[in-house]
């Protein structure tokens, strides 16, 4: 700039107070921010809470229908039942059911019959002791591995009061396809009536070690949660009265 123009240019003044009011302005622009978003947070958390509680109400009456009613129909099924052996079907009588659990197969993209194969193999390999009643495929076919009077090597502490349900993946998160979970559903219902089971009697792994298993529904509490609705629901709407 030349120096004329520096001598000829002012800078226009400012009313008094100018800046003070635009601080103050800031601070309650800031403050009404935050307290919508304190007010859309709690309203986040009264709509979460009440869903759930809506949630457990529905349940809980729905899970009175499974103490009236039964599923008697079984679903269709493929027995291959694994050889009698130390490791995966010892042969020991099973005296009484008091339960159902879920497992997941931990190894994506197999078969129920590629996984009832590995426990038959165990009788060879010794590898270690594992084995399941049921095998729920990717297609929604169920393979049954031990007769339901035997322990299966599956649950620890449970082998000698639950059947066993292990369940395909398709991937690494562990969670069910259509075809697989709805076989589980109607499953898991014919064996509740078969052994006069309420919901809460459906456990996973987990509920019995701590381990990751059924990895999907353990790490998704809400999933396991509609799980057991769903079988609610289900004798609802298919099962037949109970004598």
């Amino acid at each position: 700039m030349t120096d004329g123009y520096r001598k000829n240019f002012r800078r226009p003044k400012r009313k008094p107070g100018t800046k003070v009011k635009k601080v103050i302005l800031h601070r309650w622009l800031l403050l009404f921010a935050a307290l919508i978003c304190l007010i859309g947070g709690e309203i986040v958390i009264f709509n979460h809470v009440k869903n759930k509680k809506a949630r457990e109400a529905s349940a809980q009456v729905g899970w009175e229908i499974t103490s009236e009613k039964y599923i008697k129909d079984r679903p269709e099924l493929f027995v291959n039942l694994l050889p009698v052996n130390p490791y995966s079907r010892p042969g020991t009588k099973l005296k009484q059911v008091k339960g159902i659990v879920v497992h997941y197969t931990a190894n994506p993209g197999t078969t129920a019959m590629q996984n009832r194969d590995y426990f038959a193999g165990l009788e060879k390999s010794h590898k270690t002791s594992a084995s399941s009643h049921f095998i729920i495929g990717l297609e929604g076919e169920i393979v049954q591995c031990v007769p339901c009077k035997e322990i299966a090597y599956a649950s620890n502490d449970r082998n000698k009061d639950t059947i066993s349900i292990e369940c395909c993946i398709p991937d690494e998160t562990g969670r069910f396809n259509k075809s697989t979970y709805r076989s589980l559903v109607e499953l898991t219902t014919w064996l509740m009536g078969r052994y006069d089971l309420g919901v809460e009697d459906v456990i996973r792994h987990y509920d019995v070690t701590g381990k990751n298993c059924p990895k999907y529904f353990v790490e998704h509490e809400e999933a396991w949660d509609d799980f057991h609705n769903d079988l609610a629901d289900y004798i609802a709407e298919n099962g037949i009265d109970k004598e």
